[in-house]
């Protein structure tokens, strides 16, 4: 069906019906369920944007393939939009993320900045496993200092 639309425009109602062979009251009706929002010209003609024609042929597509009535479509649209609005919220969730991680690396490159540099060498705990003996002794390891000394 994409085939059929024009260029950029506002289309009046008989030309949309006429483009996707239904009839003008079945736009109404779309209308009236809440299904399309045409604009208005100031005389009050209905005016299909190209987004409008998208729509139309998205719930054209319902009815005629998957046999959906009007209820459905009214279903199918509302999730739609819900799931659009959900993607926009999850990208702008990945942009936040992906721009923090960016902010945080930079800062690790910079030695100076970020992290406070610890004064004293690190203490960790170790288990070691002896094998001949059979046994777990815990040692105390020293680390390398982390840091710069002023």
């Amino acid at each position: 069906m994409a085939t059929k639309r024009k260029s950029k425009g506002a289309y009046m109602i008989s030309s949309v019906a006429e483009m996707y062979e239904i009839h003008p009251q079945t736009l109404r009706l779309y209308e009236r369920e809440g299904l399309l929002r045409p604009s208005r010209s100031e005389g009050n003609t209905r005016l299909y944007t190209d987004e409008d024609l998208e729509r139309l042929e998205f719930i054209l597509n319902l009815a005629r393939d998957l046999g959906v009535n009007i209820a459905g479509i009214a279903i199918v649209l509302q999730m739609r939009e819900r799931m659009e609005e959900m993607n926009r919220q999850m990208q702008g969730f990945v942009d936040y993320v992906r721009t923090e991680m960016l902010s945080r690396m930079q800062q690790q490159q910079d030695p100076g900045s970020g992290l406070v540099p610890m004064r004293r060498p690190m203490v960790v705990p170790v288990k070691v496993v002896s094998v001949k003996t059979a046994s777990v002794k815990t040692v105390l390891v020293k680390t390398a200092k982390v840091g710069k000394k002023k």
